[in-house]
């Protein structure tokens, strides 16, 4: 998937606005104001080029990454299956999870992430929150 193309899905989510509270180069998306995904150029490097990386390693075009809320135990299992996905870059790595939109996972799987997040994020909402956005899921 691509940024523009998971900017657009993240969009059509009910009530969800983009923000830019961290600078320009990190999109922001919330639902009524709470964040569920965010987009920015990834670090460049293995993984993400941790500084801890072997200085040998191939420098890797930078992709778009995108950080998205999740189940812990659901986290777990897709950094296990997907090299793509990393514990969440700059979040609480037990409920978020960073993919690497570099192409190697399906969209439709991006897109049941996103989902995920988005419920996993008005889940814990008020009820009369949730009740202005269920009637659009």
């Amino acid at each position: 998937m691509e940024f523009e193309t998971a900017k657009q899905y993240l969009l059509t989510k009910p009530h969800t606005l983009l923000d830019f509270p961290f600078g320009a180069d990190v999109f922001v998306f919330k639902v009524k104001g709470k964040m569920f995904a965010t987009l920015s150029i990834g670090k460049m490097g293995k993984k993400g080029g941790d500084k801890d990386s072997d200085k040998d390693e191939p420098v890797l075009e930078p992709h778009w990454w995108m950080n998205l809320k999740c189940d812990p135990d659901e986290a777990a299992i897709l950094r296990d299956i997907f090299p793509s996905v990393i514990p969440g870059y700059h979040m609480n790595k037990t409920l978020w999870n960073t993919i690497i939109l570099d192409g190697s996972i399906p969209s439709g799987e991006i897109e049941r992430m996103i989902d995920n997040s988005f419920q996993l994020v008005v889940a814990k909402m008020t009820k009369k929150a949730q009740a202005s956005i269920l009637p659009f899921l």
